[in-house]
């Protein structure tokens, strides 16, 4: 079987927020992949698909591993959308400027938060699920008069 051509990893900031997004790797290129997460300061690492490596080998580099997989081309249920909103909304507090990872199997379906960053991103049930998304309101933050800020990311 030929090996797949994956997009590179695609990084969207915002703020003090960033998220790399990028493709699953494997047990043979899982040390270049650790390299790139290094190289973008990623301080975690979300996978929402199948496993195809050891965790333990990114953990060891002292990056924190989360696996929250569900279908290929679905959405996410309330419970991983909700753990998201708790992950995003504690990093972003404690270690402002730093990188979420976030990977599927080729960084398509799963991962993406903006299409214009990655072409292809999104399909149509995908689309749906954001289109009635109601937000909860999670990741907005109070500056320092204590005035709520707007978020952007829900």
């Amino acid at each position: 079987m030929a090996p797949m051509n994956h997009p590179a990893p695609v990084e969207v900031a915002y703020r003090n927020m960033r998220f790399l997004i990028t493709h699953n790797p494997t047990r043979a290129t899982l040390n270049g992949f650790i390299e790139e997460l290094k190289k973008h300061g990623v301080t975690t690492i979300v996978r929402v698909c199948e496993a195809t490596y050891d965790p333990a080998l990114v953990e060891k580099e002292g990056i924190q591993f989360l696996d929250w997989p569900f279908d290929d081309g679905s959405s996410p249920s309330n419970e991983i959308v909700d753990d998201w909103l708790s992950l995003v909304n504690i990093k972003f507090r404690e270690e402002p400027g730093c990188c979420i990872a976030v990977h599927c199997v080729a960084g398509l379906g799963r991962t993406p938060f903006i299409r214009e960053k990655r072409r292809g991103a999104f399909n149509s049930k995908q689309l749906l699920y954001l289109e009635k998304y109601h937000s909860k309101m999670r990741l907005c933050f109070q500056d320092c008069s204590g005035h709520r800020n707007i978020c952007c990311i829900q």
